[in-house]
């Protein structure tokens, strides 16, 4: 089995890269890092290493790599004879990667090629449906019929830590050792990808929630939590056992949300959760509480990791829920001289007061009580 997959990075080769490994496939990596490609092509290997007390390695062999901009015929040909195509290039670059995607299609389309699902792998919702947009468009209407018929895009959840380091060994890349693939199985063409280590769902909505409600609430809770208690890593904020029972307090009442409106077994719910703390505990992830804590505006969004959950919460339970109310006003005091966004945020409280920026950021009248009781605990 083949698989052709953009982006040889750290995620790529540390997380979807191995994963494809150990399922069996000859991973093309394909990306424009020279350096990097040459290296996969003379060495057809490299190390993964968990970051963890045992720095547990996986040798990843059975690799090699094809240069986008140099070889972009060597990329359409591996299109049209792969049994899956996966992306990890950042959401951005996905309408970079559609031309070249597109083609390989009409070349598989030309050799009678048979079904193939891509996969953007990608920290955003609904990766795969926009690379699926970009590639619709680079096809004419017959190429786009059949395109439709035989390719599948299924959107996907993925999550891993893989932290910013450096290594002796170009190839060599440090990763956590939790890590969740979800993949939408309702989106799948022909038969079922051979992802060992996947989870394939009828539900991808329910898992996306789930995540952005327990891993980038509970990741925000504790850098906001943590930065106003004087720490200065996610690690060392959690082991504070006031911010950790925060925290865990916060996730408490976001998974009575998804609970309630999921159907998730709530035992199983509370180890994703104790799972999902232990990861932030983590001693051999670096994480900064101001990295993780950088665009409060963005985060304290309608739709975001902290307002969303309280929203649905108060509607659900009809009460404010206490301990996100506390993290939205610790995000609500983040400052951090990189970031612009807190020192916007800054501006915004100083000109409108605390309930008055919180109230246009999030889109909630003064009169709102999510707003009245932040106004109360400022």
């Amino acid at each position: 089995m083949k698989a052709t997959h953009f982006g040889a990075g750290n995620i790529g080769r540390g997380f979807i890269g191995l994963l494809l490994h150990q399922s069996g496939y000859h991973v093309e990596f394909v990306d424009v890092n020279e350096a990097l490609l040459n290296e996969l092509n003379k060495e057809k290997s490299y190390r993964v290493i968990l970051a963890n007390e045992e720095k547990q390695e996986f040798f990843v062999e059975n690799v090699s790599g094809i240069n986008s901009q140099q070889s972009p015929d060597e990329v359409v040909d591996s299109i049209s004879t792969a049994d899956i195509v996966t992306t990890a290039v950042g959401p951005h670059i996905l309408k970079f990667v559609a031309p070249l995607i597109a083609e390989g299609l009409k070349k598989r389309k030309q050799l009678n090629g048979g079904h193939l699902n891509i996969i953007a792998c990608e920290n955003m919702v609904g990766g795969s449906s926009e690379l699926q947009k970009h590639v619709l468009e680079k096809l004419n209407e017959e190429e786009k019929t059949w395109a439709l018929e035989h390719i599948g895009f299924p959107n996907s959840a993925v999550d891993r830590i893989v932290p910013n380091q450096k290594n002796d060994r170009l190839l060599d890349v440090l990763v956590e050792p939790f890590h969740e693939w979800v993949i939408d199985s309702t989106q799948i063409k022909g038969q079922q990808p051979n992802v060992e280590e996947a989870l394939f769902v009828n539900n991808l909505s329910a898992y996306i929630e789930r995540k952005l409600f327990t891993v980038n609430t509970g990741h925000a809770a504790t850098a906001y939590l943590g930065n106003l208690a004087d720490f200065g890593t996610v690690a060392e904020a959690i082991a504070n056992e006031a911010v950790k029972q925060d925290v865990l307090g916060t996730l408490k009442e976001t998974g009575n949300v998804l609970v309630s409106k999921y159907g998730f077994n709530e035992d199983e719910h509370q180890a994703y959760i104790n799972k999902i703390i232990g990861r932030f505990a983590n001693p051999y992830i670096v994480d900064d509480v101001q990295r993780v804590g950088r665009a409060p505006i963005r985060k304290l969004g309608p739709k975001d990791r902290l307002v969303a959950p309280a929203l649905e919460y108060l509607e659900e339970f009809k009460e404010v829920p206490e301990h996100l109310v506390k993290v939205i006003v610790a995000a609500l005091r983040f400052v951090s001289e990189e970031d612009h966004e807190s020192i916007d945020l800054k501006k915004m409280i100083e000109e409108k007061g605390a309930a008055g920026a919180f109230s246009e950021i999030s889109g909630l009248a003064l009169a709102h009580p999510l707003v009245k009781e932040v106004e109360k605990k400022i």
